[in-house]
């Protein structure tokens, strides 16, 4: 081998020395607590990613029912637009014929006025 393989396996077995050193000096300090810390921080884990899943699902349950709401109220809004549309359209019809029947009276006025004066 050259030097240089040599130098770099050197380089990792220290490295793999001193994380294994790092891993006996935590054992040695924290012991047996630490597993439990480990255990208790999956558990909050576990938990959390159960909680976030609950929220995602009621969140895409909120948006479903929002997006059922607001169609029900478009298309209400839509047929009250329509209904007064026509109410309006009604009204303006009753108007002219309320027109063209003063226009009427107006006239049989004017040919009574005529036989009247006539006689």
């Amino acid at each position: 081998m050259t030097k240089n393989n040599e130098t770099i396996f050197k380089l990792e077995d220290k490295i793999e020395g001193a994380a294994s050193k790092i891993d006996i000096i935590k054992n040695l300090i924290f012991g047996d607590t630490i597993q439990e810390y480990n255990a208790e921080f999956e558990a909050l884990k576990n938990d959390m990613l159960q909680k976030k899943e609950s929220l995602e699902s009621l969140m895409e349950e909120i948006r479903t029912d929002l997006h059922t709401t607001i169609d029900t109220i478009a298309t209400d809004v839509n047929i009250r637009i329509t209904e007064l549309e026509k109410s309006v359209e009604d009204k303006m019809d009753n108007l002219e014929q309320d027109i063209v029947q003063r226009e009427q009276l107006s006239k049989l006025f004017i040919e009574i006025g005529k036989k009247i004066a006539s006689k």
